[in-house]
């Protein structure tokens, strides 16, 4: 990640950010985080993928998830 760079999403995929919520929470909970059909109903990262490329109030929220998550693992580690 280029240091200059202040965007935290800065070279990082959707499909990373998906793998890393799914790891961190299940789908599940990440269904319970974010209620939308794809996490919740016959969940998969390429149907995740599908759905959150064409709708961006729904990518915004699974990229703040993730920021949060970051977070999380941050001050876990520490």
């Amino acid at each position: 990640m280029d240091k200059n760079n202040k965007d935290p999403l800065h070279g990082v995929t959707l499909k990373m950010i998906v793998e890393a919520l799914y790891e961190y929470y299940g789908w599940e909970a990440l269904g319970f985080q974010i209620n939308i059909r794809c996490f919740n109903f016959e969940p998969s990262v390429k149907s995740s993928l599908t759905f959150l490329r064409k709708t961006p109030w729904a990518r915004a929220k699974v990229e703040a998830l993730y920021l949060t998550m970051i977070e999380m693992q941050k001050e876990e580690n520490q």
